[in-house]
């Protein structure tokens, strides 16, 4: 072909990238793996394959992990743990140096073997995802080395068991191994049954780099084996990156084990065009949203909301690029849409699409390869927001749409999910823009632009695409914990009595929800009983209806989420000025509940964390961060949404303010659970609230028995997070319940929190979500 027939045709190809130094590792290896454990590879055994999803071609065979190698691999990192921490950031960091050195070196083999086993095209892994690893380990060599200094009030988790996906095989284990050994933890790695190659390869890495032994264990498997390192003691920290239903069996699965625990799970993303986009660029970067890697991406646009005026315009040039998409050999650097990864995903995909019957199914007229797992990229549109394919991720190069009228309902369709992952918004005009993505529910939000992923830009999800972030500071969190060790918590019994009350005139406490004095819907209260046995007055017991109204009235209360921090500041010193006006009051209510005569001590401790909060208010903010574009990625705070807490029972005032101070500061509503055995302290506030000038609803306080309340807030659909300090230790079934939804959960594990510090911060970060926002700038 000339150049003159190139440009006339815009045909391309073919341009082949050889394989021959990928198949020949592979057969150095002979063709068969055991498991990386304590820095070395064990005899395999041949129980699975690794096919070549383009053509079906045997690449190598595999081993399947059982307990024994999970359990040696365990004990390898957490035999070298110690030492690895020991080690130091710097020398931590010169180890993830030589790895990203060396990653960089073989970046071409490591990206023909990537294609190989997962069937995306040669461009994709050769031009993004490998130069993402580097980029991982260069960066996290960074955090290493500045761990001392900027982190020097916390300590590495242990040992980490991580799960990653067969999408992005070698790039979610960069995602997951870099920081982690970075923050001076180890640990065991399972990568995906379908796609484990390109780890293997990484192991033979990290031997190149004389990683000690034990400090980064790979074993292979189904997910029995994920299974097993899920369940396994002696594993501090689960990370997991796959579909909402596995993550969410894992969080069932770690309730109550004390286990950190983070998820990134499924997407359903939308893809917003304005009237006003640039339709071409807005086609051009659908192209990227949702065939990138055949549409196998939880962050895929695969939902397309456009306009009204220009949705027949946008569509036909749509379906006139998708014509001009080609599907063939993975390894031809000219080719658009690879192999779907297996038989068994291709079948998943094809059966979603046949099943649906609404709207209109356009398929690419593309040539199909005669062989390998390749499906079209299809449009189906005119669908309802309600369709089972506009609600469901189905994981392959299949995009649905709808359209919309105005700004507003627009928001309104991309919010209609339960996923929560990212989102693309595309506009002219910049004030549209950055109003509406703080708008959207998605942890990542592209403006003008689709895919952009950076090691200092952190990447996760809301609802129930999962929780926690990775890269950037804030995925540092997940890896560390602070330093120290922690006492148990005996649980805090109630005082019993038989004496009358010593003041005739009855207080008569009630709930306080919506900003109103309400009688528990049940009827019933307890006897509060001074340490001298003395009657101090009845509580009410609140119930699951208590429980309902309270969560309708934050709902209600959603305005407070959008005030300014200088605004919830000022509220938080006058809650401070009102109770100190009392605190002689609240002083002698503390001390006669408790039996013990530090009240004024709590109580300053109490107006001492009122002013942190608002001090914060203001100040806990986002930032810019330094990624490689032209552009801003910024990280913007926002708050979780509805909280519901249980109050630490030994500090009756302080605890219950060291909970609700930095939640309602972030722009938070809460539903208090008051200390169990003291609760009066709390009836009491709910007075100082009242002259507060607090709204409505932002503040719910209910008392009664931890066990009781914990199942109903931990289950309730409308709850977006349940925190526990309570001295009853509900750990276990909170984490459990909150598997519905995969609500935020921050639970005590029986363990101690001497509440006369200030630990404020930790509070603020549990009280927010980041959200990045990429905006690209220039012509």
């Amino acid at each position: 072909m000339t150049v003159k027939e190139i440009f006339e045709t815009m045909d391309y190809g073919p341009a082949p990238e050889g394989a021959g130094d990928a198949l020949a590792w592979i057969v150095d290896q002979g063709a068969r793996f055991g498991h990386f454990i304590n820095g070395k590879f064990t005899d395999p055994t041949d129980e699975f394959t690794s096919s070549n999803p383009a053509n079906g071609e045997i690449l190598a065979k595999l081993s399947q992990a059982g307990q024994d190698d999970v359990n040696a691999a365990v004990t390898a990192a957490r035999k070298a743990q110690g030492k690895w921490e020991g080690l130091g950031g710097h020398t931590r960091a010169k180890y993830l140096y030589a790895i990203a050195r060396l990653v960089q070196k073989h970046a071409r083999l490591f990206a023909v073997l990537e294609t190989l086993d997962n069937g995306k095209p040669i461009r994709e892994s050769r031009d993004i995802d490998i130069p993402l690893v580097h980029r991982h380990f260069y960066y996290h060599a960074g955090m290493a080395q500045l761990m001392d200094a900027e982190m020097p009030d916390r300590e590495a988790l242990g040992v980490c068991g991580q799960i990653i996906p067969w999408n992005f095989p070698l790039l979610m284990l960069a995602w997951k191994v870099a920081p982690a050994l970075a923050m001076g933890n180890t640990v065991v790695l399972k990568p995906a049954e379908y796609t484990s190659l390109t780890a293997l390869l990484f192991a033979d890495i990290c031997q190149q780099a004389g990683l000690p032994q034990g400090v980064v264990n790979i074993v292979t498997g189904d997910g029995t084996t994920g299974e097993m390192i899920v369940a396994h003691e002696d594993i501090n920290k689960i990370a997991f990156t796959g579909s909402t239903d596995v993550g969410r069996r894992i969080r069932e699965a770690t309730a109550g084990s004390g286990k950190s625990l983070t998820l990134e799970l499924g997407g359903k993303s939308p893809y917003i065009v304005f009237d006003d986009a640039d339709i071409d660029s807005a086609v051009e970067g659908l192209v990227d949203a949702i065939w990138f890697n055949q549409g196998q991406v939880c962050c895929a646009g695969s939902r397309l909301l456009v306009q009204e005026g220009i949705a027949d315009r946008f569509h036909t040039k749509l379906k006139a690029r998708m014509d001009g998409l080609r599907l063939g050999n993975p390894l031809d650097k000219c080719i658009d849409v690879g192999a779907v990864v297996d038989p068994v995903q291709l079948k998943t995909i094809a059966e979603m699409v046949d099943a649906n019957n609404e709207g209109e199914t356009y398929r690419a007229n593309v040539e199909m390869p005669v062989e390998g797992c390749f499906y079209p990229p299809t449009l189906i549109t005119g669908l309802a927001p309600s369709s089972r394919l506009m609600q469901e991720e189905i994981f392959g190069p299949v995009l649905v749409s709808t359209t919309f009228r105005t700004p507003a309902e627009a928001v309104q369709l991309a919010n209609n999910t339960r996923y929560g992952l990212a989102a693309s918004l595309w506009t002219e005009n910049v004030n549209l823009a950055l109003d509406i993505a703080p708008q959207l529910v998605a942890g990542v939000v592209w403006v003008n632009a689709t895919n952009l992923f950076d090691a200092a830009a952190g990447f996760g999800g809301m609802r129930e695409s999962g929780f926690g972030r990775e890269g950037g500071w804030e995925g540092l969190g997940a890896y560390t914990k602070p330093k120290g060790n922690t006492k148990p918590l005996a649980p805090v019994a109630a005082f019993k009595g038989d004496k009358g009350p010593g003041d005739p005139l009855d207080r008569t406490p009630k709930l306080y929800i919506g900003g109103k004095q309400a009688r528990p819907d049940g009827g019933y209260s307890n006897n509060i009983y001074g340490k001298n046995g003395a009657l101090l007055g009845q509580s009410p017991i609140a119930n699951r209806k208590d429980i309902r109204n309270a969560v309708e009235a934050a709902h209600a209360a959603k305005g407070w989420s959008k005030t300014t921090g200088h605004l919830r500041a000022q509220i938080l010193y006058y809650i401070a000025e009102n109770l100190s006006a009392r605190g002689d009051e609240f002083a002698s209510r503390v001390n006669a509940l408790t039996g013990a005569r530090n009240g004024r001590k709590e109580v300053d401790a109490s107006i001492a964390r009122l002013f942190s909060a608002a001090a914060w208010a203001d100040k806990f903010d986002g930032q810019a961060h330094n990624v490689p574009i032209r552009g801003v990625a910024l990280a913007m705070r926002e708050p979780v949404g509805v909280i519901g807490a249980l109050c630490p029972d030994e500090t009756p005032l302080l605890g219950l303010i060291s909970v609700m101070a930095p939640a309602i500061a972030m722009g938070n509503r809460v539903i208090l659970g008051a200390s169990q055995p003291f609760p009066l302290a709390a009836t009491d506030f709910y007075q100082v609230l009242d002259t507060s000038d607090v709204p409505a609803g932002v503040v719910n306080i209910l008392t009664g028995n931890h066990a009781d309340l914990a199942p109903t807030l931990a289950s309730h659909l409308d709850i977006d997070a349940v925190w526990s300090f309570s001295s009853t230790d509900l750990s276990a079934e909170i984490e459990r319940a909150s598997a519905g939804n995969l609500k935020r959960t921050w639970v005590n594990n029986a363990k101690a929190c001497d509440w006369q510090d200030d630990h404020s911060r930790m509070f603020l970060e549990a009280s927010t979500e980041v959200k990045n926002i990429w905006v690209p700038y220039g012509e």
